[in-house]
């Protein structure tokens, strides 16, 4: 969410700071678009970097306006939007221009299917979150949250990015492997938000040292890291799978 709080409508000025949260969203949007353009540039590389500058992006607006308390309703619309732009509609198009030259219009029903598997998910989450504003925030997501489905939509350019002498993936597996997200997305699987993770106070230190080795890796060898990374997350969403109140309830 990034917006100014509802009382400054009235107000006749505002403090350009105060528009800050607002703007990091707007930019958000700009860097989802013109990884499209450089998409169908086929300069892939560029593009998909952009869609990863609109995920750190995504996660920095809403939290800054928090921290401003400049929350508002508006503000939860333009980034409901911002993300359909960004982790709904970028991914998937980029993922279109690389790999269905030759099998546009099959490619075109898997395009469809996931970005409209992402508007659902994203109305979704809308719905709950303000039906859910008084109660304890919960460990778990339901569905994969937009962004993360968009790297892991992306993942096989970002492998193919990491070891370039992989050959292309065949377009019948890249359509399924996008419609998957997309169901994972809408899905009931649960899956770990990592908001309220706490660590040791202690330990606050070996977390910093991890941090700044993980960024060290991901300015060094960004292929390579985002892959693990995303190879990561797919085991972390298999063992919220297991261990997650609901999933052990529907197995009882």
């Amino acid at each position: 969410m990034a917006a100014e709080p509802p009382e400054s409508a009235n107000q006749p000025n505002v403090r350009v700071i105060h528009l800050l949260p607002n703007l990091l969203t707007i930019a958000a949007v700009c860097a989802g678009l013109t990884a499209i353009r450089f998409g169908y540039e086929r300069d892939f590389e560029m593009a998909v970097r952009l869609v990863l500058v609109a995920c750190v992006l995504d996660g920095l607006d809403g939290r800054l306006a928090r921290l401003m308390n400049r929350c508002s309703e508006v503000g939860a619309e333009l980034d409901s939007l911002a993300d359909f732009v960004n982790f709904g509609v970028a991914p998937v198009l980029i993922m279109h221009s690389w790999l269905f030259q030759d099998f546009r219009s099959a490619g075109w029903i898997a395009v469809l299917i996931y970005t409209t598997c992402c508007l659902l998910r994203l109305a979704r989450f809308n719905v709950s979150s303000r039906s859910e504003n008084d109660d304890p925030p919960s460990d778990f997501f339901v569905g994969i949250p937009s962004p993360a489905g968009a790297i892991l939509v992306l993942l096989p350019m970002i492998v193919s990015f990491a070891i370039s002498d992989l050959p292309l993936i065949p377009p019948v597996i890249g359509a399924l492997h996008i419609c998957l997200i997309g169901f994972l997305m809408i899905s009931q699987t649960p899956t770990y938000s990592f908001k309220n993770v706490a660590i040791d106070r202690a330990n606050a230190k070996f977390f910093l040292l991890g941090a700044a080795i993980l960024t060290a890796a991901l300015l060094t060898y960004l292929w390579a890291t985002l892959t693990v990374l995303a190879l990561a997350y797919i085991g972390c969403l298999i063992w919220a799978y297991l261990t997650s109140p609901n999933s052990r309830e529907t197995k009882g």
